[in-house]
């Protein structure tokens, strides 16, 4: 796609953009971007710690005095029409000038709230909390199309860029067997040393595996599963990833591999010999699915960055036959071809999703609907009055494992990120999934919303 021919015709318009929960990480990376972009001004931050706004947007090169903290209504609406708002209160974002919202609290309450009043009020929303979307991301498509404005998955994430690649196979007319991404840590291990290290890093966990050794040439799914024997302290059901399959399954159709996902421990080379039918040598019981795995390298070789992946079905025999010779990682039986992204760029790559809804008006998704349903299962006996906490960098829930359920099996399931900060009103017995009638949800727009989205 040529992008500067895309915008080329914009009519004048530029995004003026504000962002709730933005100084560090995603957040940090976006708004160091944002004064790159020609169609695009930072009008406003919303963060409780307005101080360290200021810290960074200086660090960044934003002049001081272009910089207004805003406590009200009023002070937001009269703020002259340059320089950057800071707000502490994120009710006041939707009192500017602003034409997109960016929201990264990670907080389905804040979150769910400012994005449904901001869509009604005519302004365009970009989400990057995945936990808001998981639960809200159907009726907030739905408000947006009765409202005629944008609600959109941001590119920089799995998920969105994922989508992209999605589209453009369904587009092709490519029949999609599978669609998944690599879980965030690369797997590296040394063939000359035998070491072996997890989330790359000298602080990182690394001991010497010479069984690896057996193992590093793919044979089959046998070579899978002594993988993981060896490397079983290394893996793990990560909620965020779990999650981000949740969001691609609700706008595609496509359905869970398992409740857990696979999370194979494979090679890029290998993606296209693994996520396929059990009955052409896969790991795959049904086709359609979404799923997960942990990228193996070398440490000359490229990560795959958490990147995206399709797997397609090889129609044509001579066109594969070209294809293989160039290069392109196609199954041993010819059957399967692997189409990937190996990028996720944060921040840096977020300003398309805006232009693109901002200025053409793209990006929500009517079809979306609550196609699949994170939960959380105990892992361990927990009795009544247990608080239930989202926590750590990946948004996990002490005591719970997460899995992903298709909508026909999740029953009386509870979301799980509406269950942070609840309380269980009975004991929960190992391997239970939470359901709605051990916690209180009363009263959380959160789930009022996923139940209106659940009508769809």
């Amino acid at each position: 796609m040529d992008y500067t021919s895309l915008f080329k015709n914009n009519g004048g318009k530029k995004s003026k953009v504000g962002i709730i929960g933005a100084t560090r990480g995603y957040g940090y990376t976006l708004l160091a971007q944002i004064p790159k972009v020609e169609l695009m001004e930072l009008r406003l931050i919303s963060s409780r710690h307005t101080d360290e706004c200021v810290e960074v947007l200086t660090g960044l090169g934003y002049r001081k005095e272009d910089i207004i903290i805003c406590g009200n209504k009023e002070q937001v609406q009269s703020a002259p029409g340059h320089g950057v708002l800071i707000v502490n209160d994120y009710r006041l974002v939707l009192e500017s000038d602003i034409t997109a919202l960016v929201e990264c609290t990670g907080n389905t309450a804040v979150s769910s709230e400012v994005s449904a009043d901001a869509l009604k009020k005519g302004i365009n929303v970009y989400m990057v909390s995945k936990e808001t979307d998981s639960v809200c991301g159907p009726i907030l498509n739905n408000i947006a199309e009765k409202h005629g404005t944008v609600y959109s998955l941001v590119n920089g994430d799995q998920p969105r860029n994922l989508l992209d690649l999605y589209s453009w196979g369904k587009v092709l007319g490519l029949e999609i067997i599978a669609a998944g991404k690599a879980s965030e840590y690369d797997f590296v291990w040394d063939p000359d040393t035998d070491e072996f290290t997890y989330m790359e890093g000298p602080e990182k966990p690394h001991e010497n595996i010479p069984g690896l050794k057996e193992f590093w040439h793919y044979e089959g799914p046998g070579t899978l599963e002594g993988r993981r024997k060896l490397l079983e302290k290394y893996m793990a059901v990560i909620s965020a990833d779990l999650c981000e399959m949740n969001l691609v399954s609700n706008v595609t159709g496509l359905v869970p591999s398992d409740r857990r996902l696979n999370y194979p421990v494979a090679k890029i080379s290998e993606l296209a010999d693994i996520f396929i039918p059990e009955e052409d040598g896969g790991i795959l019981k049904k086709t359609g699915v979404v799923d997960v795995f942990c990228n193996l390298r070398a440490p000359d070789e490229a990560s795959f960055a958490g990147g995206e992946f399709i797997i397609i079905r090889c129609e044509n025999e001579t066109v594969w036959e070209l294809l293989t010779s160039k290069g392109h990682v196609v199954s041993r039986n010819g059957k399967y071809a692997c189409i990937y992204l190996p990028y996720h760029y944060m921040g840096l790559e977020t300003p398309i999703s805006i232009l693109l809804g901002d200025i053409l008006g793209l990006g929500t998704h009517s079809e979306c609907r609550q196609v699949s349903v994170m939960t959380g299962v105990a892992q361990k006996d927990m009795p009544k009055g247990t608080v239930l906490k989202v926590q750590g960098h990946h948004h996990s829930i002490e005591g719970l494992v997460p899995e992903l359920w298709e909508l026909k099996d999740a029953g009386n399931a509870a979301p799980f990120y509406l269950l942070n900060g609840t309380t269980l009103l009975e004991d929960v017995k190992a391997g239970q999934p939470i359901t709605k009638n051990v916690v209180d949800l009363s009263g959380s727009l959160p789930y009022e919303l996923y139940n209106e989205g659940l009508k769809l």
